[in-house]
């Protein structure tokens, strides 16, 4: 248990002499061990920086912008300047590593500061002039608290002032925030940790240049390029298509490592020459009179919550032939690149038949849905806060959407499926409101007219509206869990059933992708963001209805008035025309006052084949519920695990949105249970970019709930609890009995691993081993920026 008075780091740091000498004693120290031999970057200093830094340092939201994730990083430095602002009523010139300067220099002119000596070398100036080594000496100066929780002068919040010295500026800094060494408000390193580090960049922190590709990558490569550049008019339409929907991505060849990724980028030059990557803030933007499509290799490490995997074969390249290429049309004239067209598929890519663009899409619909995830509208208020925690998504069958078999109705809708991109990043939000309801409207009738026209259908037969993935691809059925400003995606139906739904078809499909991936410009104004807000509102009704329209008109308005509580009465003369077509009953035959349930009931049977045996931990129907094959210690785990996610309401306000559960079992680690507890927020509504996650006004506590699943879930986990496989039944009754802040606090003595523990840095370690042994491909290195004090 926590001793009491180890509440504050000053009560438990252990003492220390003057900070002057320590220091002294500390450079001189390393300086005297300096080995001979150069320290390797690649075998000893990268996994240092990967799971200690990179853990917070690696994606637009890394403090100061320093990414420590790659050689280039490293040397581009750190800067003032916040990436993610939502107040900023000036665009920002865009600061994307890899794509908008190449050398130090470049990235000096930009702002950015070195953190590595720039100036004369040698051992003493390579400790003196460089921030990082004074950040990480900081720490070892005053070191942090080794129980209990963090003081409160610790500012965790995300959007917390950030202070981003100079070397100059370094003595100052410190003075002022003694605490504040690296990592910040976590564990110190270990001494070899730091060590090692401290005698890297003593040697001048040496790197070695980028990586070529493999041999069976290189392979590869030549054939795709080869492939992507084409001289013919509908190649290069589809190979505009195609990078304009997979440039965010992280490319694996199917046959080469597991952690090696590329790129796919536009460059002036050509195959088999030196990449000159053209730098345009969107992938439709001008690249200018010289464009090739080339596919670079990543450089860094790769962290979980920017890691869109997109694997390239030939077995895919035969499936883009038969979409792109053999069906029979003509491309007599490429598009321009106006925003008024390049902006909208729908015009730019007209010709291409929308059933090969629909199927392409679904092909892979979990990475396109990954996009606006883990791209980078992914953090704050933007696309996050207006879905709910935890959804379900299916997608029309493509022989069954009716916009596919008539291109003439979707270049005739096109004009108003136009994203905010499109007319550039104006602030006026009244003026952008007005403007999309007024398209929505438009398309909205048009959809109707198509909806009307239909016959009824009983619900086990309008199960053939629904994409079945052929019976065998996974992507046919998702599952969103989101958690204010992150979330991730799964295969599947996962936990019990949601409060909401989406149905997507092509042209929501499209517009998803085009507003919140390919339109977004991170670097953006408020304008931009706001208007990027206000259409995603539109884009989650549009799903949402089309759920709804399975439903009888007899209960769809009281479902849907309970997701937005006070929110519709009083938008309906803004989008109550929008209403028209959930007025008609298209499906009938439902047995039992809870029609939703049984359509939930009625998706998991049409999709059997894709979902697999089923959520056994969050849905057992008839018990016992055990997955094929589990052992008895995993069976004792997933009774408890179930017991903990039928825990409800109120009471799960003090609890965590991710956390970790690892459960040993007295063997080699690697055979322990490794668990995510989710929990799931209840909201009234989910339609104000400016709320907050606890707002009482938006919040309904009484319908908070838990998902529990039996894999590492999400890029940011808020927590860690370690428990004993015999401990793990009194583990799950105090977890599903908590009431209060007391009661949680004793659960996290007993089982929790604060920021403080000296055990932190290696059960962290042994999460990312497990997630690398479970997804090798898919795995990437958690954010714990969001770890709670608790």
């Amino acid at each position: 248990m926590i001793a009491a008075v180890c509440f504050a780091v000053a009560a438990c740091a252990p003492k220390r002499p003057d900070d002057a000498n320590r220091v002294a004693q500390i450079d001189h120290g390393l300086l005297q061990t300096l080995p001979v031999e150069k320290v390797s970057f690649a075998a000893e200093v990268r996994p240092i920086l990967g799971r200690r830094c990179v853990v917070c340092h690696g994606c637009y939201d890394a403090p100061c912008q320093l990414k420590l994730s790659s050689p280039e990083g490293i040397n581009r430095g750190a800067s003032k300047e916040k990436v993610y602002d939502g107040a900023r009523f000036t665009t920002m010139s865009p600061t994307r590593l890899y794509i908008d300067a190449n050398t130090p220099d470049e990235w000096r002119g930009k702002g950015f500061h070195g953190v590595l000596n720039e100036g004369k070398a040698s051992a003493e100036k390579n400790l003196d002039q460089s921030v990082m080594y004074k950040m990480l000496r900081l720490k070892e100066v005053n070191p942090q608290a080794r129980s209990g929780r963090l003081s409160d002068a610790f500012d965790l919040a995300l959007d917390r002032k950030q202070t981003c010295p100079t070397a100059d500026e370094f003595d100052a800094y410190a003075a002022r925030f003694p605490d504040q060494g690296m990592p910040f408000a976590m564990p110190n390193l270990s001494d070899e940790e730091f060590r090692t580090l401290a005698h890297w960049l003593a040697q001048g922190a040496p790197m070695p240049g980028p990586k070529p590709p493999s041999p069976p990558a290189a392979r590869q490569i030549e054939r795709w390029e080869r492939f992507l550049n084409g001289t013919g008019n509908k190649q290069r339409l589809m190979a505009r298509y195609l990078y304009e929907h997979l440039f965010l991505g992280h490319m694996h060849f199917k046959g080469s490592g597991d952690r090696e990724f590329y790129r796919l980028v536009r460059s002036r030059t050509g195959p088999g020459q030196p990449i000159d990557e053209i730098p345009t803030v969107r992938p439709y933007d001008d690249p200018g009179p010289v464009l090739y499509y080339r596919l670079r290799r990543h450089p860094g490490d790769i962290v979980a919550k920017t890691h869109l995997v997109y694997e390239l074969s030939n077995k895919r390249m035969a499936r883009y032939r038969r979409l792109f290429l053999v069906p029979d049309y003509q491309v007599t004239e490429l598009p321009g690149w106006d925003p008024a067209i390049a902006a909208n598929p729908f015009k730019a890519f007209k010709v291409i038949p929308p059933r090969s663009r629909y199927e392409f899409l679904l092909d892979d619909a979990r990475y396109f849905i990954e996009g606006f995830i883990k791209g980078p509208v992914c953090r704050g208020m933007i696309a996050l806060n207006v879905i709910e925690d935890r959804f379900w998504v299916v997608f029309v069958d493509p022989d069954r959407d009716s916009t596919l078999d008539r291109p003439e109705f979707l270049e005739r809708m096109s004009d108003y499926l136009e994203i905010p991109s499109a007319q550039g990043e104006r602030i006026s939000l009244l003026g952008a409101w007005n403007d999309y309801r007024a398209l929505e409207q438009r398309y909205a009738d048009e959809r109707f007219k198509q909806f009307a026209a239909m016959g009824t259908l009983d619900v086990t037969d309008a199960m053939d509206l629904l994409w079945d993935g052929d019976g065998d691809n996974p992507n046919a059925a998702l599952t969103v869990f989101r958690h204010f400003d992150s979330a991730s995606v799964d295969f599947g139906f996962v936990g019990d059933y949601p409060e909401t739904a989406w149905v997507i078809d092509f042209p929501l499909l499209e517009r998803i992708h085009y507003l919140l991936v390919a339109g977004f410009n991170v670097f953006g104004n408020v304008g931009h963001q706001l208007n990027t807000r206000l259409y995603m509102d539109f884009l989650r009704m549009e799903g949402e209805d089309t759920f709804l329209s399975f439903l009888p008109t007899s209960h769809r308005k009281a479902i849907r008035d309970g997701w937005y509580q006070g929110m519709r009465a009083g938008m309906e003369m803004d989008i109550g025309e929008t209403d028209a077509w959930m007025s008609k009953d298209v499906v009938t035959g439902y047995m039992t006052s809870d029609p939703q349930r049984e359509l939930y009931q009625q998706m998991e049977r049409k999709l059997a084949k894709v979902l697999g045996s089923g959520d056994t931990i969050n849905r057992c129907g008839q018990p016992p519920c055990h997955a094929k094959g589990a052992g008895a210690d995993k069976r004792r785990a997933d009774e408890a695990m179930r017991r903990i996610a039928a825990t409800r309401g109120g009471v799960l306000a003090a609890f965590p949105d991710v956390t970790f559960i690892r459960v040993t079992r007295n063997r080699k680690a690697a055979n322990d249970l490794a668990y995510t507890v989710i929990r799931n927020k209840a909201y009234k509504n989910v339609t104000s970019m400016f709320q907050d996650e606890e707002d009482s006004e938006t919040r309904d506590y009484s319908k908070d709930s838990l998902t529990v699943v039996d894999w590492l879930e999400g890029s940011y986990p808020n927590f860690f609890f370690l428990v004993d496989i015999d401990e793990i039944d009194l583990f799950a009754e105090d977890y599903a009995s908590l009431k209060t802040d007391d009661d949680f606090e004793r659960l996290v003595g007993r089982y929790g691993t604060r920021r403080t523990s000296p055990e932190f840095w290696s059960t962290a370690d042994w999460f990312h081993d497990a997630y690398r042994r479970d997804k090798p491909i898919q795995a990437g290195l958690f954010d714990l920026n969001r770890y709670q004090n608790w």
